[in-house]
């Protein structure tokens, strides 16, 4: 017989081929008063769960973890956890848990057509589109307010030449790069080539950017390259590291570069932002509302996309596993 140290039921999806991990079971109980309190309970005690459960053997490097908690301020709780840093926002996160909650039983088109949901950078509304069988079709996320950090940003990169970002929050910070500018194509072949460069132009905002105050405290932003087809369509490739990219189009991402977009001009209020990612599945997005946050213009971006369960497990630990603590190879 196998004796087991733990073990954690969890339910897989992917949001346009990102997948999502919730962890429906195996978390000690988080003390705190919010759910960022609870996420960073969970970060200063137990971060040593987060590469178990997300790294190789159990995991790979793109593996993104979706933890539930109570909220007692929205309908549901949850934070993010990934392989190297804590995601205070995730849109393919977030619908992938909205499918998950649809898989489980705990919504369904007769308890409405939508939740709040309590993040670390605040609450966003989930709206739900449900197909005429009952089955959940799409999902359409409020987001937190975006806005606009640095309209440009200009920095030499060994390899890549020089690089012009603009640096936009959408509840995670990115650096939007025209990547045809650079001679890049977005497409799958060249997923290796894009993660090296882009983690290239990464390190050197980041030390552009350490003394601002803008990003005091803040993850360095990861690097969403884009490839406009037109002034609301384009492909988009998000770099989180040098051996990670996001597979979906990245929802807080696709808000950022709308957010952008809108502040400058370059498409009209009514207008539906389409991102695909090298697969050539779309996020779509839309401007909701205008508002103040953080002392700057801002804007509530709705995000719609889909997600599909890939699988249900429980994930052992059996006592004597030399590599229980999961491992990553760049």
């Amino acid at each position: 017989m196998s004796s087991f140290s733990s073990a954690f039921s969890v339910i897989d999806s992917h949001t346009a081929g990102h997948p999502t991990r919730v962890i429906l079971s195996g978390v000690p109980k988080l003390s705190g008063s919010s759910v960022r309190e609870k996420r960073d309970h969970f970060r200063d005690r137990f971060d040593h769960l987060r590469p178990a459960l997300l790294h190789e053997p159990r995991g790979h490097a793109a593996m993104v973890g979706l933890v539930p908690v109570a909220s007692d301020v929205a309908d549901y709780g949850a934070f993010f956890i990934s392989s190297y840093v804590y995601l205070d926002m995730c849109g393919h996160g977030t619908i992938g848990f909205a499918r998950t909650l649809a898989f489980t039983g705990q919504i369904t088109a007769e308890t409405g057509d939508s939740f709040t949901l309590e993040t670390p950078a605040g609450i966003v509304t989930v709206h739900l589109i449900w197909n005429e069988d009952g089955s959940l079709d799409r999902v359409r996320i409020a987001n937190v307010p975006s806005y606009v950090g640095l309209d440009h940003l200009s920095v030499t990169v060994e390899g890549v030449g020089n690089v012009d970002a603009a640096i936009v929050y959408a509840g995670m910070w990115y650096a939007l790069v025209d990547a045809a500018a650079l001679g890049f194509k977005l497409l799958s072949d060249n997923a290796s080539a894009l993660m090296r460069a882009g983690a290239g132009i990464k390190d050197a905002i980041k030390a552009a950017t350490k003394d601002l105050p803008l990003l005091a405290g803040a993850a360095a932003p990861s690097v969403l390259f884009y490839d406009a087809d037109s002034e609301s369509s384009a492909t988009h490739f998000l770099v989180l590291e040098s051996n990670k990219f996001d597979r979906s189009p990245c929802g807080t991402g696709t808000s950022a570069r709308l957010t952008y977009l809108l502040q400058n001009g370059l498409i009209g209020p009514d207008q539906t932002y389409r991102a695909s990612n090298i697969f050539g599945v779309p996020f779509e997005a839309r401007l909701q509302e205008r508002l103040q946050a953080e002392g700057r213009d801002a804007m509530i971006v709705e995000i719609e996309g889909a997600a599909f369960i890939t699988s249900t497990q429980t994930i052992f630990f059996e006592k004597g596993d030399p590599l229980s603590q999961g491992f990553l190879c760049r």
